[in-house]
């Protein structure tokens, strides 16, 4: 059976109203789209120290102005990058030598290596004055400086640094090689400062020698005594 062909249809039914449109979301008929926020200004840098040991009423910035930097206490990662970024900075600033001053510090091994680095690159001299006791690691910190002097009550110790590993067999022994590739620059840097054997160096470390500021003169670690 064939239907007759029609070209008209019956109207569609309007589509039911839907929810009111929320007020203030953008694109509402009558409303203006959302504004372009304009960038935020780029604020400028600015020269920001870090005070070492909480030192009162911007005594830090005052000093650095001084081209006099301090080390004290302990030496570990984050202290030794504030410590290179203070050295670089002066460097950079001028062509005056840098007073490095240290007071009864010790360090971790990897910090003290990364600050002995950048005493090797530095352009100005460094002059460094040790007072308290500065021992282990801290001692390449020392031995890396163009001058070295030391204050009447300074007392200097050769030791090993303390390490502990965690992992795997296969990871200690990885670790274990590393710490003692680091020992060796450790002690070649002494031995170059004192005239000594790195074995020697390496031996009164295992026993702890401890060094006046008399003995440390003629150990070759220190040039003399700090003068007023």
């Amino acid at each position: 059976m064939t239907l007759p062909f029609t070209d008209s249809f019956p109207p569609r039914p309007p589509f039911p109203p839907g929810p009111p449109w929320p007020p203030g979301r953008p694109g509402q008929p009558g409303e203006p789209g959302p504004q372009r926020q304009p960038p935020a200004p780029v604020a400028q840098p600015t020269r920001i120290w870090l005070d070492p040991g909480g030192l009162p009423g911007g005594l830090c910035e005052r000093l650095l102005e001084r081209r006099i930097v301090m080390a004290s206490g302990h030496l570990d990662g984050e202290a030794a990058t504030r410590l290179c970024a203070q050295l670089l900075t002066l460097d950079a600033e001028g062509g005056e030598p840098i007073r490095l001053e240290l007071q009864n510090l010790d360090a971790d091994l990897p910090a003290a290596l990364t600050v002995m680095g950048v005493l090797d690159v530095v352009r100005v001299p460094v002059h460094a004055q040790a007072g308290g006791r500065i021992s282990g690691p801290a001692l390449g910190v020392l031995a890396s400086a163009t001058r070295r002097l030391a204050y009447p009550n300074a007392v200097f110790a050769l030791a090993e640094p303390k390490v502990s590993f965690d992992g795997r067999v296969t990871e200690l022994a990885a670790q274990e090689e590393q710490v003692r590739v680091m020992l060796d620059e450790l002690y070649i840097r002494l031995a170059e400062v004192t005239g000594r054997e790195v074995d020697d160096i390496r031996a009164d470390a295992r026993r702890g020698r401890l060094l006046t500021a008399g003995d440390a003169i003629s150990y070759g670690l220190i040039q003399g005594r700090a003068g007023r």
